[in-house]
């Protein structure tokens, strides 16, 4: 009879515990099926949001001054008593000039700067330099980088990776790849310069000490040109897109297994100021040497009175209604071409221009009320693929945007559209100067 008043106890006890626990239970399903309703359908600030994330956001390029024009300086070591005045220069000459850099007003930025401005990317200051250190002595990285730190500049180092510690040619005066980090954490963008400094126009592995023949030769360009690049991104990490030619001797040879070894720039040490419409092939380098101030006085003056020229902001094609549209491909050969523009801005009418490619500038009209500009095709294109460039003058700046068609008279299929240069097609480069003699380096 004892057992039985306490056993009915804890039954009732567990038994409303039990009632609770599943009224818990089917609470919460219901606070659950009132959200997932609610997910469902949202209300209106829910689906405005939404409508927001969806919509494809508008890309315009950035405006870029065609006409601006960069310096790339070079320096070797940095010493207070110079002995080899051709690769050499003090720190307090460098110091000045580049004092005398900000005092002229030209801005140093950095190497992907200049090649993001070749691509039509990224705008530059009208007036620019790019400072470069060649090989890799470890008075860049005791002395003059604290000079660069105080400028705030930026700089890009051409090495040569057996000149670097413990590499084959690397000495006291050398860079270890541990310093090479720490400058590559803090910023510094680092380039290639071979494997072993040498000319590469010369059949001669100096490593081995040996004349090479022709298949020989063929092996070893390659390992100067692209192994020392997959050296340099396989133990920093980093992307090798810029090559300095020893002593700046090239040939086309040379120059097309840069460009096949993934290079984006070539650069060599004949100065010159660097346009727009530079070959990529043969940048030219004003080369810094203690006996010759006037080296960097000519650099200064080549860009100081004549990067001028207004701004040239590009509208993408998505933001206009264009005919034929960006990318379709049609069947005649003949088309009438047009587009609104209202998206330039405020246009200024007479300003209006058409080029086609393989016309040139045509005879467009503009009609100011529906900001439409038109051309009918009166000669047969003949490209496959028709790229069509409309500018204008906006707010005293001149704006342009480009798209592009394909023509398929004889079928439905459509080729993919070809994308328009950011720059006018390179002219070749010019016929290197008469070898100099090799400069000495690190021995």
């Amino acid at each position: 009879m004892l057992i039985r008043f306490v056993i009915l106890p804890l039954v009732f006890v567990l038994v409303l515990t039990g009632c609770k626990k599943s009224a818990t239970v089917a609470k919460d399903a219901a606070d659950q099926s009132k959200s997932a309703a609610a997910s469902a359908t949202p209300g209106p600030s829910s689906a405005a949001t939404a409508a927001t994330q969806s919509a494809a956001p508008v890309i315009t390029k950035p405006a870029i001054d065609q006409n601006a024009q960069v310096v790339i300086l070079g320096y070797h070591r940095f010493v207070n008593n110079v002995k080899r005045p051709d690769t050499e220069i003090t720190p307090a000459a460098f110091e000045a000039q580049m004092q005398e850099l900000k005092n002229k007003g030209i801005a140093v930025i950095p190497m992907q700067d200049l090649l993001a401005w070749r691509r039509g990317e990224k705008a530059i200051p009208a007036k620019s330099a790019v400072i470069t250190f060649d090989d890799g002595w470890k008075s860049q990285y005791e002395v003059a980088w604290p000079i660069l730190k105080k400028f705030n500049y930026p700089v890009t180092l051409f090495i040569y990776t057996e000149g670097i510690k413990p590499g084959h040619f690397s000495g006291g005066e050398s860079m270890s790849w541990e310093q090479l980090a720490e400058m590559r954490d803090a910023g510094i963008d680092i380039q290639g310069h071979t494997a072993t400094h040498s000319d590469l126009r010369k059949p001669y592995d100096k490593v081995a000490k040996k004349k090479l023949n022709p298949e020989e030769y063929e092996q070893w360009l390659n390992n100067e040109v692209a192994g020392s690049k997959q050296m340099i991104e396989q133990k920093l990490g980093v992307k090798v897109n810029c090559f300095a030619v020893p002593y700046g001797f090239h040939n086309d040879h040379i120059r097309d297994v840069a460009m096949k070894a993934g290079y984006e720039a070539l650069f060599t040490v004949y100065g010159q100021p660097i346009t727009m419409h530079t070959p990529l092939s043969s940048v030219g380098r004003y080369l810094m040497e203690a006996n010759k101030p006037k080296v960097f006085t000519d650099a200064v003056a080549a860009i100081a009175t004549t990067a001028v020229g207004p701004s040239v902001a590009e509208v993408a094609p998505s933001n206009l209604q264009t005919q034929p549209a960006d990318g379709e491909t049609i069947k005649n050969a003949l088309p009438l071409i047009k587009a609104n523009i209202a998206s330039l801005g405020a246009i200024d009418p007479g300003s209006v221009e058409m080029r086609v490619s393989g016309l040139g500038k045509v005879d467009a009209s503009f009609d100011p009320k529906s900001t439409t500009v038109a051309y009918q095709v009166t000669q047969r294109l003949k490209d496959k693929t028709c790229t069509v460039i409309v500018s204008a003058k906006s707010a005293g700046k001149k704006v342009e945007t480009h798209w592009t068609f394909n023509i398929n008279e004889g079928g439905t299929n459509a080729a993919p559209p070809a994308p328009l240069p950011s720059v006018a097609p390179s002219t070749p480069p010019p016929a290197a100067p008469p070898a100099a003699k090799p400069k000495k380096k690190k021995k």
